[in-house]
């Protein structure tokens, strides 16, 4: 309840705060590129349901088509808009909505895509009987994601048999230690890491 309620009253009081930023964030991806403001995708929640996860738009219309994953900072389906709010994570604010919604936490497990999900062994599956987070123990190891994709041989590969299996371990730790003064470390150590980024 505690965490819960932690979780609600405060992406209410970041939703407010930010709305000026948000609403300006808005208009410059309008006039950055063409497309939707909000990027909606559907990953994978608590009780292993699917939800949609909300985000601003980084990239040119259609560029899944081209790959699921982002390769490097200077991935060329990126917008310049796009850049600065991947960089500093302004791309996440937008799930503050998700977090009202029940959706999501401020820490947890990262929402995975059902794809890559299916890859998942029977034991990782127990990751999902927690909210995913906007950060967590593993999104602070893979803070730099990206740029490990854009120097693997395979990308693809890479993510499948090394991150994932490696990121579920993190996962699988914070569901053991987890507790709400140890998502407030979690927090904080996430904010400083974007801040010195």
């Amino acid at each position: 309840m505690l965490k819960r309620s932690f979780d609600v009253v405060f992406a209410v009081i970041g939703l407010i705060v930010l709305f000026p930023l948000l609403l300006l964030i808005a208009i410059l991806i309008k006039i950055d590129s063409r497309g939707p403001i909000l990027f909606i995708q559907g990953r994978v929640g608590k009780n292993n349901i699917d939800f949609n996860i909300y985000k601003f738009r980084t990239m040119r219309v259609l560029s899944e088509k081209s790959g699921l994953l982002t390769l490097g900072n200077h991935d060329s389906r990126v917008t310049k808009v796009g850049y600065f709010l991947r960089r500093y994570k302004i791309d996440e604010f937008p799930q503050l909505i998700n977090i009202l919604k029940g959706d999501m936490s401020f820490v947890g497990p990262r929402p995975e895509l059902r794809y890559y999900v299916n890859f998942y062994s029977e034991d990782d599956m127990r990751i999902f009987c927690v909210r995913p987070g906007i950060t967590g123990l593993a999104s602070l190891k893979y803070r730099n994601e990206v740029e490990l994709l854009e120097a693997a041989k395979d990308p693809e590969d890479f993510y499948i048999n090394t991150i994932i299996p490696d990121k579920i371990r993190y996962n699988k730790m914070y569901i053991e230690k987890r507790h709400f003064f140890f998502d407030l470390r979690i927090i904080i150590k996430s904010f400083v890491t974007v801040i010195c980024k």
